[in-house]
């Protein structure tokens, strides 16, 4: 029997969200039923919402950044029971058999890991809906468990921007004495300097806006370089390590890479699509430095964010608004209206 549940959806690329009710599957033996508690709100909803990359699935209910507590579980699910604290991240499935998979990556499965909203189940091919909503039923494997202590709306974010940020900082093995920069100070990058913090790392800033150097050292670097400064950019020559970039829009990497120490890496965490102007490969070749992406991060991986954020007491900067706010918020996030994630108290869908 499939669950009636309400929700806020989008019925097109043109049309603003509104309340929506809808169907989810009948819970299978190893499912988890989710009461929502809160949602983060990503610059992705925004995207998919508005078709931006040309693959909506409408109607759609946004919404991969999930905290909740659980309601109910199938006769082969042992790791929860009804009460606990939980999170889902960007994806409630995937094969589980591809060699991505069976390293725990499962954001890069062979066949097409199934999105937490705006996907097809892999088993009965009903739509995913996401967060924007009161109850999501998702398979023991992908529900995550949220450390006692972390404040749990601001817990929200790290399912996407925090585990967005930490994958390439422990692929690339930051840690103590490492030297990070992080371009951009939006909802991804102020995670990427808390985290990177954390770790043990020397910590930069790469910004163009004037203004920001008191929250970017709040939030954990030690300098600030601002990019459009001939001379701060060549003082820093040679000096990163790594290099995460957050911005979500096309623009230029080759002032950049001369930033990057021998065999450093910058990795794109923010962009999809293509990238002009064309790289200059000589600071590439001379320095055998990277141009890298990286996306999300598998389960255990997320898992392990969660556990560190819970032993530091990391959780997002955010503004918890209503449903009822999230065309607003979503018209102020295009303006970067937001320190640093708006996050939804899905309390208000009851009100």
């Amino acid at each position: 029997m499939t669950m009636n549940v309400l929700g806020y959806a989008v019925q097109s690329s043109k049309d603003a969200l509104a309340p929506h009710r809808f169907e989810r599957r009948e819970p299978r033996a190893n499912d988890v039923t989710i009461e929502i508690l809160y949602c983060g709100v990503c610059h992705s909803d925004l995207h998919q919402a508005r078709n931006d990359w040309g693959n909506s699935i409408y109607p759609m209910v946004p919404g991969h950044e999930i905290i909740g507590r659980v309601i109910g579980v199938g006769p082969e699910v042992t790791r929860f029971k009804p009460g606990d604290p939980v999170g889902v991240g960007c994806m409630v499935d995937s094969c589980q058999h591809c060699p991505a998979c069976e390293q725990g990556l499962e954001q890069y499965c062979e066949d097409h890991h199934t999105l937490t909203y705006n996907d097809l189940d892999r088993h009965d091919r009903m739509p995913t809906f996401g967060g924007y909503s009161e109850k999501i039923v998702v398979s023991d494997p992908f529900v995550l468990k949220i450390p006692e202590g972390l404040d749990l709306a601001g817990a929200a974010p790290l399912l996407c921007a925090g585990i967005t940020t930490w994958s390439p900082l422990r692929h690339w093995r930051v840690g103590k004495g490492s030297r990070v920069a992080v371009i951009g100070l939006g909802g991804l990058g102020h995670m990427a300097l808390k985290l990177a913090r954390a770790m043990g790392a020397d910590v930069s800033l790469f910004t163009r806006s004037p203004g920001k150097e008191q929250d970017a050292r709040r939030l954990g670097a030690h300098n600030i370089v601002f990019s459009t400064d001939e001379g701060q950019m060549a003082a820093v020559k040679g000096q990163f390590d790594l290099i995460i970039d957050t911005v979500p829009y096309a623009h230029d990497l080759n002032p950049y890479l001369p930033t990057l120490s021998l065999n450093g890496t910058l990795v794109l965490v923010g962009y999809l699509g293509g990238l002009e102007p064309v790289l200059n490969t000589v600071p590439l070749i001379l320095g055998r430095k990277s141009v890298a992406g990286s996306v999300i991060g598998g389960i255990a991986e997320t898992q392990e964010m969660l556990d560190f954020c819970g032993q530091h007491g990391i959780a997002s900067d955010i503004e918890l608004i209503e449903i009822q706010g999230i065309n607003e918020a979503y018209e102020r996030m295009l303006e970067s209206d937001v320190k640093y994630r708006f996050v939804i108290d899905l309390a208000s869908l009851k009100a």
